[in-house]
């Protein structure tokens, strides 16, 4: 069984992506799932969490997980390629209330393209790429993915340093 760890960042709560996680792991036997769920007023039945992790603890477990979901967040993402793990994410929705703006919307657009990296929107999108990645189906990045796709991955959001 796939480990499987979840961040919602550390900025604004997204209930409605650990609520759908929740949901999965309520019906997956043996699930293995660790999250983050920040400051959100749903709280897991059927998932390890927790509310906050340290920067290290964030890396440390998108290295030990097999499966990171996490928002459309480019620190999720960028670590995730990095270290060459599936990269499942649900953009947070300004219309729903859980960001100021739908830049999340554009980010998973301009990167939708990428081997082992897979948007989803609601419970069934999610439920549906999860079993995929538990019935032996692997859509993984590289393992040591190529430096120029994270450096374009870095300039495209901005987080590019000197």
């Amino acid at each position: 069984m796939n480990m499987i760890f979840a961040s919602v960042g550390t900025q604004l709560p997204f209930d409605r992506l650990i609520q759908a996680l929740d949901l999965w792991a309520s019906s997956c036997v043996g699930s293995n799932v660790f999250a983050q769920v920040g400051r959100g007023l749903y709280r897991p039945q059927h998932i390890s969490w927790t509310e906050e992790i340290s920067p290290q603890e964030f890396r440390n477990q998108i290295n030990a997980c097999d499966i990171l979901v996490a928002h459309a967040g480019m620190g999720s993402i960028i670590t995730g390629i990095e270290l060459g793990k599936r990269v499942i994410v649900m953009p947070r929705l300004a219309s729903l209330g859980e960001h100021r703006n739908e830049h999340q919307l554009a980010t998973v657009s301009r990167l939708n393209h990428l081997n082992g990296f897979e948007v989803v929107h609601d419970y069934n999108t999610l439920a549906a790429a999860l079993d995929c990645a538990h019935s032996g189906h692997r859509n993984l990045i590289p393992p040591d993915p190529d430096p120029e796709l994270v450096l374009t991955i870095r300039a495209f959001s901005g987080l590019l340093t000197a």
